[in-house]
């Protein structure tokens, strides 16, 4: 991870500011954001999402806020990779998604949705 300043502005500092400030949610709700990786000549940073951002339906909402906002805001972000435990580490895809009553899914049939426990 680069800890490169640039005028006394540590971009590390400022993407955990910006996470801190836009999202207060996550920690709020028993949830963390860590920087993983940030590369400061290609204007990358991988962001990891845990605790009880593992699982929760929100997730990939608030992913897809953290990768729009945060190249918006802080000039030198050109790409945004962010992930929780549950996808497997790729952008939002692998680990479980959540079905609803009549979505299809990956078999063909319909998804009725979960079974009554009676």
């Amino acid at each position: 991870m680069s800890t490169e300043t640039q005028d006394g502005d540590d971009l590390e500092d400022r993407v955990a500011n910006f996470l801190r400030r836009n999202f207060p949610q996550i920690q709020m709700h028993g949830g963390s954001a860590a920087i993983q990786d940030l590369d400061r000549e290609t204007g990358e940073v991988s962001i990891a999402l845990g605790g009880a951002c593992s699982g929760c339906g929100i997730s990939p909402m608030t992913i897809q806020a953290i990768k729009s906002r945060m190249v918006k805001e802080i000039p030198e972000i050109e790409q945004v990779n962010a992930h929780t435990g549950m996808d497997g580490g790729d952008e939002m895809g692998g680990g479980m998604s959540p079905s609803f009553p009549g979505e299809t899914v990956d078999d063909g049939e319909p998804d009725e949705g979960p079974e009554a426990p009676f």
